[in-house]
């Protein structure tokens, strides 16, 4: 008996194994007619008297088919037959279930390549050549998941380990980020800058995006604002340390040096890749991340899209008439939906309502277009400019919404700022001081590149 058999003869008569493996199983993973008509009756009656159907009950539905021929009919009555004649099933349940996943996988890939071979002759017209490494992919990830929850009373020690366990988070290269993140951004993340035209939006990311690197991390920077060749000049500026203005009078020797200055110290990679304004969606940034992985082994460790509000939604058709609330939020949901999907960071950026261009206080609702947005953010902060700050050469930054700290903590504080080299950096602790509603403690210990601080002692603790 081939293993399809065995897979729909155990369906019928063995219950905890129909419970595992039929929410995994599909109709194209079985090579006949006659075992693709069996399984959708077998789970049809599933799905609608909630236990396993008998091989009569089976056969008494087929019959009163009406789009099948005599001869598939006769076909099936004789493969129930087979089934119906050996009711004893293995008793190596889960050597079973374990056939039955490796079963799958083998399907799912031959199908996946299958269908990539019809895309690339023409001949499935619903499905682009762009999409190929996402059925891929989709092939090469099956498996049986038997997770249905988390337990309180009896995952208690998982729960405990959690609690322990250091999450990986990209840290930045100023002090107060990382205090307010507790060490960096974690993975499956949207983060969000708040600010006006101007204020340096786009100057905190290349500045994010240029640390990360160095940092030996993978960094892919999405615009749909300024060109390729200009968010790397405002890069050029940073790691180089050279004034943006210079840069087209340095010579070409000098900018060698400096630029192998930066290759020796990093094995990190920064792609950029420009978008025209409002027309790319997470669908298209999907596609670039394949073909990267694809065509490059590059697999970005964070993204930085500049900026959020002139992508397109890619489940709402452009032109539609629909309010902007709904418009941005849907667009900030798929975009921490693409964080959650390749297990990055995603940094990015708004602007402020007018109001809030003038202001000195922005707050959450000062931020233009959609308050959906900080709705869906992790993390949200707006960067504040003045004239006095920028005399002092100085940003001030003000938490709005924070999932990883209290947001009350340094709710306030201000980095220096160099707009000429494009860079941010930190500042004497004197200059935080004056500094109202800024969260500060007298006993707060700094934190160290990567988020570590002085341990607490549970000492004396009782239970």
């Amino acid at each position: 008996m081939k293993l399809e058999q065995t897979i729909l003869k155990t369906l019928i008569y063995n219950e905890d194994y129909l419970r595992k493996v039929l929410p995994f199983l599909k109709r194209e993973y079985f090579s006949t007619n006659v075992e693709k008509l069996v399984y959708n009756e077998i789970t049809s009656f599933t799905q609608t008297y909630n236990k396993a159907p008998t091989i009569e009950a089976l056969s008494i539905t087929i019959k009163e088919k009406t789009n099948i021929t005599d001869d598939e009919l006769q076909k099936c009555e004789t493969y129930l037959q087979e089934i119906g004649s050996n009711k004893e099933t293995s008793s190596e349940i889960q050597w079973l279930v374990d056939k039955t996943e490796k079963f799958c996988q083998e399907k799912a890939i031959y199908n996946a390549v299958l269908g990539s071979i019809s895309i690339l002759d023409g001949k499935d017209k619903q499905h682009d050549k762009g999409q190929i490494p996402k059925i891929l992919s989709d092939a090469l990830s099956v498996s049986f998941d038997n997770s249905v929850g988390h337990d309180y009373l009896e995952n208690s020690d998982e729960r405990f380990e959690f609690y322990h366990r250091k999450e990986e988070r990209i840290p930045f290269d100023l002090d107060y980020f990382n205090k307010i993140t507790k060490g960096g951004l974690p993975n499956k993340t949207l983060n969000i800058a708040l600010a006006g035209t101007g204020v340096g939006k786009s100057l905190f990311m290349c500045h994010v995006a240029a640390g990360c690197m160095v940092q030996g991390k993978n960094v892919l920077y999405l615009t749909l604002e300024m060109s390729e060749e200009k968010i790397a000049e405002r890069i050029d500026a940073n790691l180089l340390n050279v004034d943006i203005g210079d840069l087209q009078e340095l010579p070409k020797d000098i900018y060698d040096k400096k630029v192998n200055r930066v290759r020796d110290k990093t094995t990190g990679k920064l792609i950029i890749k420009e978008y025209p304004t409002a027309s790319a969606s997470v669908i298209h940034f999907r596609t670039l991340l394949n073909e990267l992985n694809l065509k490059r082994s590059f697999v970005p460790d964070i993204i930085f899209v500049d900026y959020l509000n002139i992508c397109c939604s890619a489940r709402i058709k452009p032109g539609a008439s629909i309010n902007s609330y709904t418009y941005v939020k849907a667009i900030a949901e798929e975009l921490r939906g693409l964080a959650v999907e390749f297990n990055v960071p995603i940094v990015s950026a708004t602007q402020t309502t007018r109001s809030g261009y003038t202001s000195s206080d922005p707050g959450l609702e000062d931020t233009s277009e959609s308050f959906g947005l900080p709705a869906t953010a992790d993390l949200m902060f707006a960067l504040i400019s003045s004239e006095d700050l920028d005399q002092l050469g100085q940003i001030m930054v003000k938490q709005l919404k924070n999932r990883y700290n209290d947001p009350t903590f340094h709710k306030r504080f201000t980095v220096g700022i160099d707009r000429a080299k494009m860079k941010l950096y930190d500042i004497e602790q004197s200059a935080q001081s004056n500094i109202v509603d800024s969260g500060h403690k007298g006993n707060d210990k700094p934190l160290n590149t990567f988020g570590n601080a002085e341990k607490k002692s549970f000492e004396g603790f009782k239970v």
